[in-house]
């Protein structure tokens, strides 16, 4: 049997790249500037996940213009819907993933037990 960590997506399970997902994820399709707002990012950072995720086929980026400013809007595709459902699914499955051969140090109370 294999640990479920093995099943997490590097492209998705970077900090910034998992808020991202699960941001687009809980919003449909968001504005740039307001991304990267929520996420306390730069935009240089942003667009460094933003790519990284673009070129995996996990987010759609669209381009246009509010009057005369440039706006680029970005949104999951289905193949990143379903690459963040199984990341989540494969995050979920480490949490309940018992390890083996590891006793456990808490008490009833779930206070970790002095040893002398």
């Amino acid at each position: 049997m294999t640990h479920p960590r093995h099943h997490l997506d590097d492209r998705i399970h970077t900090p910034v790249r998992f808020s991202l997902m699960a941001a687009l994820a809980a919003t449909g399709e968001a504005e740039f500037k307001a991304l990267r707002e929520a996420l306390e990012v730069s935009e240089s950072l942003l667009s460094q996940h933003v790519r990284v995720l673009e070129d995996a086929g996990y987010v759609h980026v669209r381009k246009g213009f509010i009057g005369k400013r440039p706006r680029t809007w970005l949104s999951l595709t289905p193949q990143g819907q379903q690459a963040f459902a199984g990341h989540c699914d494969t995050l979920r499955a480490i949490i309940a993933t018992p390890v083996a051969g590891l006793a456990s140090t808490r008490t009833p109370d779930n206070r970790s037990q002095e040893t002398s």
